[in-house]
């Protein structure tokens, strides 16, 4: 098992940035894939960004590429995503997740979320 917990979410202006965390514990954090989804109201959960177990791969939805960086901690058991030049459309419960092998694998646990609202 793995326990992820958010955090960093909050109401920022259009423009601004805010930086997510996800502390995990549990199995060795540097086994896992790791990536970040989120869920707008009334719309599917979506993929955002992911990060290699070692950190130096990435891989980024077309919507947010150039403005969010995904970067790990593995000493700190820690994921991130900082999220920059942000839109009212990026506005959404934002989860963690540990992922497979690769940057590609699926999700195997979840967070329980954090919102980020984008206000214009």
């Amino acid at each position: 098992q793995v326990q992820l917990v958010e955090s960093g979410g909050g109401l920022v202006q259009t423009g601004g940035s805010l930086r997510l965390s996800c502390a995990a514990s549990g199995r060795p954090f540097s086994n896992f894939a790791m990536g970040w989804f989120r869920q707008a109201p009334g719309k599917a959960r979506e993929f955002v960004a992911a990060i290699s177990d070692s950190g130096k791969g990435t891989r980024y939805t077309d919507s947010v590429r150039g403005r969010f960086i995904i970067s790990r901690d593995n000493g700190k058991n820690t994921l991130y995503l900082q999220m920059n030049s942000l839109k009212p459309e990026d506005t959404a419960v934002y989860y963690c997740a540990a992922l497979g092998r690769t940057v590609w694998s699926t999700a195997d646990y979840w967070g329980q979320g954090t919102q980020v609202t984008v206000s214009s």
